[in-house]
Parts: C-alpha cells; structure tokens; sequence
C-alpha cells in the first residue's frame, strides 16, 4: 500500500569534511535555521518516462544487491535505495556518517536494474535525480542473507518489522490537522544522516530533519533488529505557525473487515486487516482495547490520557485459519506500539477511521495530541521506544486478561419450540481470555463492569464461562434507537473488588447495518 504523501525534495544539508561527532544537536541546528526562513516547497526533477509510471511497473526497477551501501563491508547492515518514480517525484538528499566525515551519498543509476523499461541510464536527465527513500537490509530472519527490516519513503512514513514478520502497520515522524475540514499537513523528511555500523554492531542510527510549510524538526532513530524489531526515537520539534492539531507518534494502518465487522460481499478470507485494535495503557494503568471499523463516513474518537503508558495499533490473531491469505500473510503483520519516555502531560489519544472500499489505502490513524499546542518557535521535545511485535499482549502484564475477540451478528430471540428468530436487534460476544481466567473456576463469581451510553436499548447482558479458551464469553444485545448515532459501550470483568481485565470500549458507528 502507498501512503497518501509524497516523498518531498531536499533543499539543505550539512556537510563537512573532519567531524568529531554528529549528534541530535546537529541536526535541531538545522532545523531552527529552517523555522527563521520561508518555507520553500521542493521541486519534482522527473522526466516524463518516470513520472508517468504506473505503480507495477515502478516496482520493476530493483536495487541491486551487489551494489547495497556497505555492501563490501563486514557490517550486517546494508542499504538500499528506492529509486525516484510515480508521485515519488522529488529526491531526499541520505549522508553517511563516520567518526572523521559527513558525506552525501550520491545518487547513481547503475545501482539499479530497470527490468524492461525504456530508461536512458546514461541520459543527463536521469544522472540528474536523486533516491526517493531508502531501506535497511539485516539478516533477521537467517544468517547471510540480508533481509529489508525498515523502509522509509513518502513523507515522514516509515515501516519497520522483526523476525517472520511482513510489513503493515507504518508509522510516521509527525502528524499535523489529521482529520481536520481544513485539510491536513504532511511534514516530510528531506534530508537523513545514517551512521556507519560498526561489524560488531546491532544497532544502526539515522538522524532525519523535517520540514513543512508550519513544523520543522529533528529525529534521530536506534534501530535494533530482532524477534522483535525496536526503534527508540528522539525527537526536537519547532512550530512555524499555530496548528489546530499536533499528532505525536502517529500510526497508520488499514481495517477493511473483521470478525466485528463481516465483509459486505462474499470473500474467502474471514478478515482483512493490518490492525484490528488500538490499545491503550493509561497513566492510571487501565489497559483499554477498541476494535477497529471501516466505518461508513469519517469517525474520530478521543480517549483522554495524561501522560500515557503506551498505546498502539494491534493485530490480535496470529492463525492462518483467520486470514487464509497465502500471499500477503495478514497473520504475520506487527502490532506496533508506542512506549513513551518521560512524562508527556496532559492530552488525547485519537483514533481516526476513514471508510474505504479495498485494502489499498491506509484508513486508520492513531496518535497522541497535547491539550496545549507550543506556541510558534517553542521546541517540543518528545522521546518514545516503538515495538514491532506479534506478541500483542506484551504489554498487559501476566495478570491481565485481554478481549481474544468480538464478534458481530444480527440478534436473535429464543421461541418456545427452541428455535431462534431475529429480531432487528444486533448481537455482540466478546471473548475475554489468559492466565488471570483460565486459573479460575468456572463457576467463579466472574462479572461485567458493563456501561452503555443512552443510544441503545439492551435487550440482552449474559456473561458466561467458556470452557473452549477457559475464559468468559460476555453476549449483549440491543436495538439503536437512532440509527443516524453511534453506540458506545465499555465493559470490563471483574471478581469483586478486583479488575480481571483490559476494557472493552467499543462503538457501533452510525448507520450500521446490523446484519453482518
């Protein structure tokens, strides 16, 4: 999936030749002297037989493995570059950084095969461009063979994954008026400094500066590959002008359909999505999990969150069985989640969901936002680690249960001669499961904190034991009372004074169809 912005053009860098060191300082160096000039939106260097690709065959100009930056080096990182092409149409200037050097690493076509396009490689307009983005090449997954673990390209997007994982969830440096009528800002990396790794090392670092027509700012990356991959993040940023609304370590995935939410047409696959979930773990420790939609029209929740533990996108259900996918192994796909360093203060996390009709576009977004936006030149300081995981549970701790699962489905009603008959209601059963249940006994004083805002009649409310997961199955039914609203409802369980689990906090979007 191509993420809605363009990778934009660079039009500064820092360069010398005898450096002691290059830090995060360098580069907010950098980033102030933006915020005191006008902002000068890059210009697009491509010739026609590039800018005209269709995305099949953009994807036919390869890297060449033998050609990788420090491919003749003993270090397990490499580099490879995405070649200028499509709406990636202005170049980013990547500099390597030594103990002694700063230096550009300069664009070359021979780095690349163009497969069978109808490229002039010795033509003045190619020798002119630059690389659009790059990736990481690590052997995570067997020992010689370079695997991509991190690609950035397009705007401040970047994707990161560990072992036996596939790209899905991607993340960016900054967010600015997501989901605003006004429009919304993508600031974008223009320039990166990489370090260059050591043999023995198990880390790379990569500084970035950002830009856009109201932000500027300074990034620096630790890249640690693994079971799961972590990037820890610094960041320094500068306000050029006032913004509705600032969106730290945003997310982004896609959620076309679930087992809360049945595909509209028949598919073979029983879901299609990167994420299903955001998590949260609040300051005041309450792990809450809202199922994602694909709603019909754009939806925007907040949860409010001072000084957050940690949130993120997840992809609860690691079996094939869920997916039957073959080719793009939604099984595999990370859960990313943010831990916050320091006190953040007070603000919102908000969720953002965009309808969309196939599972081409990224339609979820996920970030915190302060309740005092900085004032025009202030700096933000912001340091987080992000987990590219497939254990999503991770963060709960071992006595926390979490919601497996939720499913959605037309209500039905028992009659006498025992059989079911619908009756315009809709139905939900929440699977609730771990080691905090399953070492009770079934017949445990197990109950629902349930809440459900004023737009619902309920009709049904039954928590039950499962013996199949040795955990508890909570089944509601009720009937919308205004369709054109949403539902809104939380639930936890609990044995007596005691919290068992994260909360459910769920929400029918308006004019939902009940019928899955």
């Amino acid at each position: 999936m191509l993420p809605a912005a363009l990778c934009l053009a660079c039009t500064t860098s820092l360069l010398s030749t005898h450096v002691l060191a290059f830090s995060l300082d360098d580069v907010a160096s950098e980033a102030k002297e933006l915020l005191d000039k006008p902002y000068a939106a890059p210009a697009a260097n491509l010739p026609s037989e590039l800018r005209t690709l269709q995305f099949a065959d953009y994807q036919k100009i390869k890297s060449l493995e033998d050609k990788y930056e420090w491919a003749d080096s003993k270090t397990p990182f490499k580099l490879s570059f995405y070649h200028q092409g499509m709406h990636f149409d202005s170049p980013v200037r990547i500099n390597e950084v030594t103990s002694t050097s700063v230096n550009e690493i300069k664009y070359d076509p021979a780095r690349f095969d163009f497969g069978d396009l109808k490229i002039d490689k010795d033509g003045d307009a190619i020798k002119s461009l630059g690389y659009a983005g790059f990736r990481v090449m690590y052997p995570i997954n067997a020992k010689g063979k370079s695997d991509e673990i991190m690609s950035l390209l397009g705007a401040s997007y970047f994707r990161v994954i560990g072992k036996d994982q596939v790209y899905g969830a991607s993340a960016r440096g900054l967010a600015i008026d997501t989901a605003l009528p006004s429009g919304e800002e993508f600031p974008y990396f223009r320039e990166f400094w990489i370090e260059r790794p050591k043999p023995e090392d198990k880390h790379l670092v990569i500084f970035a500066l950002l830009d856009s027509p109201r932000a500027t700012g300074a990034y620096r990356f630790i890249l640690r590959p693994g079971k799961d991959s972590v990037v820890d993040v610094q960041s320094r940023v500068f306000l050029r002008d006032n913004v509705n609304k600032l969106g730290i370590a945003p997310l982004t995935s896609m959620f076309l359909y679930g087992s809360s939410q049945r595909s509209s047409k028949p598919n073979y696959r029983p879901a299609l999505h990167d994420s299903n979930g955001l998590a949260i773990h609040t300051g005041n420790d309450e792990h809450i999990w809202r199922p994602l939609n694909n709603p019909q029209n754009l939806a925007v929740s907040t949860f409010e969150v001072e000084n957050p533990k940690g949130f993120g996108l997840l992809q609860r259900g690691r079996d094939f069985a869920q997916y039957e996918d073959l080719e793009d192994r939604y099984e595999q796909r990370p859960s990313a989640w943010i831990e916050p360093k320091g006190e953040w203060g007070k603000g919102k996390v908000e969720l953002v969901e965009i309808p969309t009709p196939d599972e081409t576009n990224d339609n979820i977004v996920a970030f915190w936002t302060p309740d005092e936006q900085p004032k025009p030149g202030e700096p933000m300081e912001f340091d987080y680690r992000m987990h590219w995981t497939k254990d999503e549970r991770a963060q709960l701790g071992a006595d926390t249960a979490w919601v497996k699962q939720t499913m959605r489905s037309a209500g039905e009603v028992k009659q006498p001669n025992l059989t079911r008959k619908l009756d315009g209601s809709t139905a939900l059963l929440v699977d609730f499961e771990g080691p905090a249940l399953a070492k009770l006994k079934s017949d445990a004083a197990v109950t629902s904190n349930f809440s459900v805002n004023d737009n619902a009649e309920l009709l049904e409310n039954n928590l039950q034991y499962n013996p199949a997961t040795k955990g508890w199955r909570l089944t509601l039914r009720f009937k919308v009372k205004d369709p054109k609203q949403a539902v809104e409802m939380r639930a936890a369980l609990v044995e007596g004074d005691k919290t068992l689990s994260e909360t459910w906090s769920y929400q029918l979007p308006p004019n939902t169809v009940t019928a899955p």
